[in-house]
């Protein structure tokens, strides 16, 4: 089964289920699904940063300091958070990332809501090469210059959740 067929739950602006649908037909016709988002840092305090392979369906290429992906049918955030940093870094026996805030991204590529988690892995990380072409980690201060500078061209819903991520820390909404 490809990426395209995987069938997830369409949820409204409440979050709730609403339906089902293969994901290629939720993003054809911009369906709002479930998404997570989880930060990894290292023992050093450094972020997981990753390029995506050019064959993903949604934003190929782009740098993210997430990992994470969709939730499949009737699996919870908390799951889909532990399930998406295992897969995507390559490890097992890692910690469930600690659940952050969720949020409503609009934007390029579609609508979903956005669970941030964050997660430390002290572990050695063999991201999976389906979905990672590129990985470093990062300082945050290295990671912000990145940001701002602008040559690396970042997922919008990664660099949203960044943003928010940063005002949730200060204490801002």
């Amino acid at each position: 089964m490809s990426a395209a067929d995987e069938v997830l739950d369409v949820v409204d602006r409440n979050d709730r289920v609403i339906g089902r649908a293969p994901r290629g037909e939720v993003y054809r016709r911009g369906l709002i699904h479930r998404c997570v988002f989880v930060l990894a840092t290292d023992e050093r305090g450094r972020i997981f940063v990753h390029r995506r392979t050019a064959s993903k369906l949604v934003f190929p290429s782009h740098y993210d300091m997430f990992v994470g992906g969709v939730l499949g049918t009737g699996e919870d955030y908390a799951d889909a958070a532990l399930r998406e940093a295992s897969e995507e870094l390559g490890v097992s026996g890692l910690e469930r990332p600690a659940p952050l805030f969720k949020f409503l991204y609009e934007g390029p590529g579609g609508t979903w809501w956005s669970y941030v988690h964050e997660v430390r892995c002290d572990l050695p990380v063999a991201p999976q090469e389906s979905e990672v072409d590129w990985h470093a980690w990062l300082s945050p201060r290295e990671l912000g210059r990145r940001v701002a500078d602008g040559v690396w061209p970042w997922v919008p819903d990664g660099l949203e959740a960044w943003r928010r991520l940063e005002a949730w820390r200060a204490g801002s909404p």
